[in-house]
């Protein structure tokens, strides 16, 4: 597993929420279970481009947070769901505004990324 080398630097509310929602499924996992995706099948199936090693090494770091929670229910074979924790809901209105505001300058971000991604449109 991967052990950090470099203490982070916490110093602010920026680096503290960077360090929480650091990852690039992170912020789609809360959402998706904010929304009632709850079983890593299900998350999988929202996040098809992410392996399920990821997903569930992400869905680990948001419980390490505690973001999140694992429910394990004692049957066969196993059943796991993942819910917010009330910490994890507050965190929901931040994610639904970044949500918002990519929504309002859409265009311009695709243009921007796009140019980025694909050089020869530039020309």
């Amino acid at each position: 597993m991967y052990e950090r080398k470099i203490i982070p630097n916490l110093n602010c509310g920026l680096d503290l929420i960077g360090e929480v929602l650091y990852g690039k499924w992170k912020i789609r996992l809360l959402w998706f279970i904010h929304i009632g995706h709850k079983r890593p099948s299900e998350l999988q199936r929202k996040i098809p481009d992410a392996s399920r090693r990821v997903l569930n090494i992400q869905l680990k770091e948001l419980e390490e947070h505690e973001l999140v929670t694992r429910k394990i229910y004692p049957v066969v074979p196993p059943k796991v769901e993942y819910s917010l924790t009330e910490f994890g809901k507050t965190v929901i209105p931040v994610i639904a505004a970044l949500g918002q505001w990519g929504d309002e300058h859409e265009d311009r971000l695709r243009d921007v990324i796009l140019k980025q991604v694909v050089p020869s449109l530039n020309e």
